[in-house]
């Protein structure tokens, strides 16, 4: 079976003479989550922005369910659902209305829209907030509304960019629960996040990025080897410790 993501020896970023990502190759593959860490400016952010198709790649290609953007642009943008570091919601809608909006852009039907949207708003404790209107939630709420949109959408392929950023415990351990619920189902995850005891706990495999470079991938074995370990001892952030520092402890 062909991966839900696959990256193929990307190059790229803000300027052609001198790119960010330097030939990054990895997959995703349905049912498994994967866990894309580094340290700030390690090219992160630029490579799910390539994924998403907001940058274009000077070398290389990404496909979405087999086709790139540029191929079947309909079925791969629907082939993702994005969850971002920082909310963007319109500030004149309901929390309902984002759900129902989101609901029409991916064509759940409406059966299918409004038991997952009560589903989600009692999950993630938004109950009492259905009515209210973006402008007047805390960030904590907004990023709710991100994560329940994108779980409303039930793409192949799951996006999220440090997601855990003003949940609240509750709503982390909801988010956390629903992303083992949909991998369990056959959905892809990419998951970035510097919490690393989390990335750890709930990724089958990692992607370890430093100065543009996949640095190790793989379990967490493997990943320990590549950072010259003993392979059945230390944490993913002792190994991620030795990659970044030059294979200082």
């Amino acid at each position: 079976m062909d991966p839900i993501l696959r990256v193929n020896d990307l190059t790229g970023g803000y300027s052609p003479k001198r790119p960010v990502l330097h030939q990054l190759t990895f997959d995703v593959k349905a049912g498994e989550m994967v866990g894309l860490i580094g340290l700030n400016g390690a090219g992160k952010s630029t490579t799910i922005k390539h994924i998403l198709g907001l940058m274009k790649p000077r070398t290389g290609e990404v496909k979405v369910d087999g086709v790139t953007l540029e191929a079947e642009t309909e079925r791969y943008r629907g082939a993702f659902a994005y969850v971002p570091e920082s909310p963007v919601l319109f500030d004149e809608l309901t929390v309902e209305e984002h759900l129902r909006l989101t609901g029409m852009a991916y064509k759940v039907s409406n059966n299918e829209d409004g038991a997952r949207e009560e589903e989600l708003l009692q999950q993630f404790q938004m109950m009492p907030k259905r009515k209210a209107f973006a402008s007047h939630l805390s960030k904590g709420m907004k990023q709710k509304v991100m994560i329940m949109n994108a779980l409303l959408a039930d793409p192949p392929l799951y996006i999220i960019d440090e997601p855990f950023l003003g949940l609240d415990p509750l709503g982390i351990r909801s988010l956390l629960e629903r992303l083992v619920e949909v991998k369990r189902k056959g959905a892809a995850i990419l998951m970035s996040s510097h919490i690393l005891s989390t990335v750890e706990a709930y990724c089958d495999r990692f992607i370890v990025m430093h100065h543009g470079k996949i640095v190790a991938q793989g379990t967490l074995d493997e990943v320990r080897q590549a950072a010259g370990m003993n392979m059945r001892s230390g944490t993913l952030e002792d190994a991620f410790y030795r990659l970044v520092t030059g294979g200082k402890a």
